[in-house]
């Protein structure tokens, strides 16, 4: 890749994955961090007519860059004991790997680990962000089923209690902004209700919820389901389930782990069909060991053995213990396995994810005025370029 002047404005060509299709002989005009234009080549504005060329590779193909809105950590570290260099580290790594946006998500824990995780991340934010931006925080608990702990620790289960958040609100303003709980707990109503008055995500997860339970927390404002299909009542087809819920309700976006280890590719497609375009979230749920060899590793405070890139619980190896996944993987997975389209699959990894985050104005498509998160794939859909805010990545 160029040398990339900012000021000036650099041109990206290739194929072009617009809102409106793919333009074959595209570019996407980058100047101070921002899309000016994307689209066929033929139209672009005379203005940066003459600007230096950054990429081009054949059979090219640019695309939004990821947001993942579910990962706990990777490159060995952990959101719940990362500091600012290993928040870092974090993001580097999976900016490498085509994240250009990402939730810090939690762990269930103590009130006074997950205040530690959300003053790291407020602290981070203030500075420059160099690699994957940081949106915020996203808990997944502790306000979740004891009977669907999965890996986390259920020791720090607690019910909903929204004077928690609000009094985290009041000192984080606009940090949080997913909650993971089990809507079928005492308290999990007034939560969810006080969540989508202040604009943050509720979704279900680990939760032992009925069909009809599901449903009356959808009326509360419930929006989000957390990887779809785990730690959640199945489908049954005289009891619908939490998953019959997540899969018939169209105000529930449902995320997915694609890795092949999670969720069957044909349990993908149908939940795809069902959601249709806008409904599907692709995530990674990706934990430390993300982008490191097998071995022990642990999630939160739960000890985790890696074999063969699959993360269990070392105590109770039936459990997954988050993935390993990164969402380049998971972006062809949907493609390759899943049978989604190139243009269903992007939404999925990009678009979807940012307007469940409320931030599909500034990224989540390559449309003039949106940050110029760009991903550059070559013709069997591998990594071959990553510009966050116009900056180029190390890939």
């Amino acid at each position: 890749m160029a040398e990339v002047n900012q000021e000036r404005g650099h041109l990206l060509y290739g194929r072009v994955l617009t809102p409106g299709g793919i333009a074959s002989d595209g570019v996407v005009a980058v100047q101070d961090g921002i899309i000016i234009y994307a689209g066929a080549a033929r139209w672009l504005p005379e203005t940066c007519s003459g600007w230096p060329e950054s990429a081009r590779v054949q059979d090219g193909l640019l695309i939004p860059g990821f947001v993942d809105v579910h990962v706990h950590g990777g490159a060995g570290h952990d959101f719940m004991y990362a500091n600012a260099q290993a928040i870092t580290e974090i993001a580097g790594f999976h900016a490498a790997n085509g994240t250009t946006t990402m939730l810090a998500t939690t762990m269930t824990a103590s009130k006074e680990a997950i205040e530690r995780v959300l003053g790291e991340v407020s602290s981070y934010r203030l500075g420059e962000m160099p690699y994957a931006q940081v949106a915020g925080v996203h808990l997944e608990g502790p306000f979740i089923s004891p009977k669907w702990p999965g890996a986390q620790n259920p020791e720090h289960i607690v019910p909903p209690n929204v004077n928690w958040l609000k009094e985290w609100e009041g000192t984080y303003p606009g940090l949080i902004r997913q909650v993971t709980l089990a809507p079928e707990r005492e308290g999990a109503a007034e939560v969810i209700s006080w969540l989508r008055r202040h604009g943050i995500t509720a979704a279900l997860g680990h939760t032992d919820a009925a069909y009809e339970q599901v449903i009356a927390a959808a009326d509360a404002g419930l929006n989000q389901a957390v990887h779809t299909f785990n730690q959640m009542t199945p489908l049954h087809h005289r009891k619908p389930g939490t998953a019959g819920a997540v899969m018939s309700d169209e105000r529930i976006r449902a995320e997915i782990i694609a890795d092949g280890i999670h969720v069957h590719p044909a349990a993908i497609s149908i939940l795809a069909r069902l959601k249709g375009p806008n409904g599907l979230i692709l995530i990674t749920d990706a934990m430390s060991a993300a982008g490191l060899s097998d071995g022990e590793y642990a999630i939160g405070d739960l000890p985790v053995m890696v074999q063969n890139g699959v993360a269990r619980l070392r105590d109770n190896p039936d459990a997954l213990a988050g993935s390993t996944l990164t969402m380049i993987k998971g972006f062809r997975y949907l493609i390759q396995e899943a049978g989604l389209s190139l243009e269903d699959a992007s939404r999925a990894a990009s678009l979807n994810p940012a307007m469940s985050l409320g931030m599909e104005r500034n990224i989540g498509s390559l449309e003039a005025g949106k940050r110029a998160d760009i991903l550059l794939l070559d013709g069997a859909l591998n990594l071959r370029g990553v510009w966050i805010g116009g900056r180029p990545q190390e890939i």
